[in-house]
């Protein structure tokens, strides 16, 4: 059994980490993006599935083309954010399966069921979401996940005429702490839990 992770590390990926809205003017490289999807496609996914798919907006270019899709309470945090990663997931993920798990005809579970697919992809593209988070604050970046968009214009500017499509937001990069409110209560064991 491996030991468990230290009270710091556990501060910087949980119970210190803040979901940030305002963001210092501190950029963050490629390498560091690449580093960040490298950590992030270790994590698991059903049949090494690997649906997500990941578009780093960076370029004021590129934010311009994101801006109109966004809410009003999401567009000034995500247009000063140093990157907005464009969580996505393809729907036709399954192709890469003969490669991504080879000792089963794993592309044959999803090519006739167009609902299993969605599933699937929907389900572990979130998952992938969730690492590419813990993989960030390992990294030293905070982020701020947000779901406040249009996803039919985000497809329409980023993905029209391909297999990918929408799943959120996630803006990246060092927030300014000086703008952060209390922590706001979770649900307890007693609420959110039951052993069986």
């Amino acid at each position: 059994m491996r030991p468990p992770l230290d009270t710091a590390a556990l501060a910087t990926l949980y119970t210190e980490a803040r979901t940030h809205g305002h963001w210092t003017d501190e950029p963050v490289s490629d390498e560091l993006l690449r580093r960040l999807y490298e950590l992030t496609r270790m994590a698991p996914t059903s049949a090494n599935s690997s649906p997500g798919r990941f578009v780093f907006v960076g370029t004021p270019e590129a934010k311009q083309r994101l801006a109109p899709a966004l809410s009003k309470g999401n567009l000034d945090k995500t247009l000063s954010a140093p990157v907005t990663v464009i969580v996505a997931w393809d729907t036709a993920f399954y192709e890469a399966l003969p490669r991504l798990y080879p000792h089963a005809d794993a592309r044959s579970w999803f090519t006739g069921s167009p609902a299993a697919a969605h599933e699937t992809a929907f389900r572990n593209s979130t998952l992938q979401a969730g690492y590419l988070i813990l993989a960030a604050r390992a990294l030293g970046l905070d982020v701020g996940p947000m779901s406040g968009f249009d996803k039919a214009k985000v497809d329409a500017a980023f993905f029209a005429g391909s297999s990918w499509t929408t799943n959120l937001l996630i803006n990246l990069g060092h927030g300014d702490s000086s703008h952060l409110h209390e922590r706001l209560p979770r649900l307890s064991f007693d609420e959110a839990c039951r052993l069986a």
